[in-house]
């Protein structure tokens, strides 16, 4: 008996490792084409724009907080994932509720932050006098804060609409198929 320990870690590591597997498995058909679309898209925008990576994500910063492009990206991440997992009847209910889920809090999060830009701008307004030394940098910074506020809105709200959208017609797909 002196190889059972042995034996124990081993089975477990080989427990692990399959664990591992089946995971990577699961998610890896569904990361790998977005981080290939994310590639593509950047490289795109990179061309057409004829600014460098490092000049895209400046822009990304300047009109969107990091705070929403973190939370954004997962939300997205998170709809796309429930649209791939919605594949069979057994857990269409679950995943097209995960979807519909992710493109609500997409909406709420555009509109929030709509809110939020709006609120700093009248925020910058009211902190200081106006007077027409200082007009065009309370006006600059008012169309930065402003700015911000209408960019979520028109990307976030596309984004949910679309994802809504998928997950909908993909679930009455297999609604209809395991009825007929």
């Amino acid at each position: 008996m002196p190889f059972s320990a042995d034996l124990d870690i081993n089975q477990n590591i080989s427990a692990n490792i399959k664990n591992i597997s089946r995971v990577t498995t699961l998610i890896m058909p569904t990361i790998m084409p977005l981080v290939g679309l994310i590639i593509i898209s950047l490289a795109l925008v990179s061309y057409f724009t004829e600014l460098p990576l490092s000049g895209i994500f400046s822009w990304f910063e300047r009109f969107f907080s990091s705070a929403f492009i973190v939370i954004y990206s997962l939300l997205v991440a998170s709809g796309i994932y429930a649209i791939v997992q919605l594949k069979q009847h057994k857990d269409a209910n679950y995943w097209q509720e995960v979807g519909q889920q992710a493109g609500n809090a997409i909406a709420t999060l555009a509109l929030t932050f709509t809110l939020l830009g709006i609120s700093l701008g009248i925020g910058t307004l009211a902190e200081q006098p106006l007077n027409p030394e200082n007009v065009q940098e309370i006006i600059a910074s008012l169309t930065k804060q402003f700015s911000m506020a209408f960019m979520t809105t028109v990307i976030g709200l596309p984004t949910a609409t679309v994802i809504r959208a998928l997950i909908s017609i993909k679930y009455q797909k297999i609604v209809a198929k395991s009825d007929g």
